[in-house]
């Protein structure tokens, strides 16, 4: 039980960090036009956009952690990074239509290539970040 406290710390902690971090890093770097730790709020609830990021990383790292917490050595890291990309791109391609009134569907058109890369790219640096805190928060035995 403890280990999902420490899963849902590192969730958030990865997402504010490497995550965002990440997209700070593209955008001063010009590799693509990013929003990083956004305080405009979302969809008019009030909530800033940085506050609905670190609850959803945090909330991914409970699945994240679910799937990689028996993995060895580089495989740890390997599928928390995949995860990481897979997971949260597909899960934010899946929402992001519900949110938008649709009912049902996972859209990705619209949307350029080199947009979906820098979004794998982010949610990967993610991964790695959680594996990496979970393994100081939580070391194998």
């Amino acid at each position: 039980m403890f280990a999902f406290i420490k899963a849902f710390v590192a969730g958030l902690i990865a997402m504010l960090g490497f995550n965002q971090g990440l997209l700070w890093l593209f955008d001063r770097l010009s590799i693509a036009n990013t929003t990083s730790w956004s305080p405009q709020d979302l969809l008019g609830t009030g909530i800033p956009v940085v506050a609905w990021l670190a609850l959803w990383g945090a909330l991914w790292g409970l699945v994240v952690w679910s799937l990689v917490r028996r993995a060895e050595a580089a495989g740890y890291y390997v599928g928390a990074i995949i995860l990481g990309g897979v997971l949260l791109t597909g899960g934010a391609a899946a929402i992001t239509p519900w949110l938008g009134g649709a009912l049902f569907g996972v859209s990705l058109t619209g949307y350029a290539m080199n947009a979906i890369g820098v979004v794998l790219a982010a949610n990967a640096a993610y991964g790695l970040g959680f594996a990496v805190i979970m393994r100081l928060l939580h070391p194998p035995r």
